[in-house]
């Protein structure tokens, strides 16, 4: 990670502007608080990535916090390159008066350059890849594919440096470690399976109950009278996860409720709000 940052801090210099890449379903916890430091010097342009995944309003709510806040802001499913392409115009926004300043100069000669950095597996590589046209950034998911800075060109006025996706050393907070475990932007293998899904079943009986309920064919009311690891083993029961004797397979049913939350089958769920208490 220490090397990353070196990257960042020296790179910075040579780009216009940084766009981070975030994820919509979590907003505080998918930003590096050490990026901030990193690159203060320039205009901050922040993607809600991956907003097909979450919940429409609180996206909303979010881009008007983080406007607020100074920064500019938009939502997009970086996979759909139309969507993508929201970006540069953007950035443009971003950077009008320093555009206006290279137009008086009579500064033709070169586009915007923009660094965009973000932590592992938020659709950093595909966001450029959709940019590009063309597979220009591996793309993996998996966590820490990315491992240098490259310059990508995308089209004749504006090229990104795409960096590493970093994560900070020690998170502030153990609800921050959970949320990225529940997306995936750290390794299943640091948390056990069935605790972090019992974790997962908490959050989705407080922020959308009723989509969890009912992927799963449980009865509302068992959401308040059955325990988190109850719930595990209902949806265990529900896609038919029996051992022998009748126990249930609690391991594989975490490892497809994780995955159907990753992949946005629950629904559309945000699991942090703006001014949420305990963020």
């Amino acid at each position: 990670m220490a090397k990353a940052k070196r990257l960042i801090k020296n790179s910075v210099k040579l780009v216009d502007a940084v766009v981070e890449v975030i994820d919509a379903r979590i907003p505080i916890s998918s930003r590096n608080p050490e990026l901030d430091e990193l690159t203060a010097s320039k205009p901050r342009i922040i993607v809600l990535n991956k907003s097909d995944m979450a919940d429409e309003n609180a996206t909303s709510r979010w881009i008007e916090f983080f406007k607020k806040s100074g920064s500019y802001a938009l939502s997009m499913d970086s996979r759909n390159q139309k969507n993508a392409k929201r970006l540069i115009p953007v950035a443009r926004q971003a950077l009008s008066e320093q555009l206006e300043r290279w137009a008086n100069k009579g500064y033709t000669g070169r586009g915007i350059r923009l660094m965009v950095v973000g932590i592992p597996n938020v659709g950093k590589s595909s966001l450029i890849n959709s940019l590009a046209g063309s597979k220009r950034a591996k793309v993996e998911d998996r966590p820490g594919v990315t491992r240098g800075g490259q310059w990508v060109m995308i089209s004749s006025d504006a090229e990104l440096l795409d960096m590493p996706g970093i994560l900070w050393p020690k998170f502030e907070s153990r609800k921050t470690g959970l949320a990225l475990a529940f997306t995936g932007a750290i390794k299943d293998d640091i948390m056990d399976i069935e605790s972090l899904s019992c974790e997962l079943i908490n959050c989705l009986k407080r922020v959308s109950p009723n989509s969890f309920a009912a992927r799963y064919r449980l009865e509302p009311k068992s959401l308040e009278s059955l325990s988190d690891y109850e719930l595990l083993e209902a949806v265990g029961k529900s896609r038919g996860f029996l051992a022998s004797g009748g126990a249930v397979n609690t391991e594989r049913a975490a490892a497809v409720l994780l995955d159907e939350f990753r992949s946005g089958r629950l629904g559309r769920i945000t699991l942090e709000e703006p001014y949420d208490d305990d963020l």
